[in-house]
């Protein structure tokens, strides 16, 4: 069988050291684990070396990986699908929740953990590899040049790790970036208490506009009387989520 060709601007890992280090980043309980974009299995096999693990579903797009997967896996705890994850109903394919692990296309990465937000009472954790960029803005602190929407929004419901850094030489073929592994496990407990479609509005609100002030950033969303409404003097970058929470707690009861 011949191996499957890049798609949809995936590069295949290649270091079966590298493949390991990221299975093991999954907890040990995790017994149904979802597997995005497995491509040549690669990973697969070493998610398997985990006994409590009961159900692992490998969600594939390539007609050409499916067919490899197929020819190569027999495991009875295995499933493969053939499917866009993007369009993918997460809540009819997984009744109970899960673990998601994979190396990211990285140019759907973003519309990944939108995904994963809009199912976060179901994706319990996430392990995968992304561009090295992308790991550093979710994984940034207030205040940081790249801290921006997907960093508030993923911090708001998981507790962020990043990982290792991962070079180019371990993936065929070789991306023209750096990689990352980052790791994000559910907050159990609730953080945000407002109104959640409200706070995603005023979070990509903000940030769509990042240099100015949020007084003049969230314009569209602010009461004429705004002498009760805190931190308009202050950038998006600036607020922490609970802050964020704050003010769109604010922006709700004005």
């Amino acid at each position: 069988m011949v191996r499957p060709k890049k798609h949809l601007g995936q590069h295949f890992l290649s270091d079966p050291n590298i493949a390991r280090k990221i299975a093991g980043l999954l907890s040990d309980d995790q017994k149904i684990v979802c597997e995005l974009g497995p491509g040549t299995g690669m990973l697969t096999k070493f998610l398997l070396e985990n006994e409590k693990t009961n159900q692992l579903m490998l969600v594939e797009i390539d007609e050409e990986s499916v067919e490899f997967l197929n020819d190569n896996f027999d495991d009875t705890r295995i499933e493969i699908i053939q499917s866009d994850f993007l369009k993918t109903d997460l809540t009819k394919l997984f009744p109970d929740p899960f673990a998601l692990i994979g190396n990211f296309p990285y140019n759907i990465s973003s519309q990944i953990f939108f995904k994963v937000l809009e199912n976060k009472n179901l994706v319990n954790e996430v392990v995968c590899m992304i561009q090295k960029e992308v790991a550093e803005r979710i994984a940034s602190p207030p205040g940081n040049k790249t801290y921006g929407i997907l960093s508030v929004l993923l911090q708001s419901w998981y507790d962020i790790e990043y990982c290792f850094t991962v070079n180019e030489n371990v993936f065929v073929p070789p991306p023209k970036v750096k990689s990352a592994v980052i790791k994000l496990s559910r907050i159990k407990a609730r953080q945000i208490d407002c109104d959640e479609k409200m706070f995603f509005r005023v979070v990509k609100t903000g940030f769509n506009h990042r240099r100015k002030t949020l007084k003049n950033a969230l314009k569209p969303l602010l009461p004429k009387d705004i002498s009760k409404i805190s931190y308009l003097d202050k950038r998006a970058e600036q607020l922490d989520k609970f802050q964020f929470a704050e003010l769109t707690k604010q922006l709700s009861e004005a």
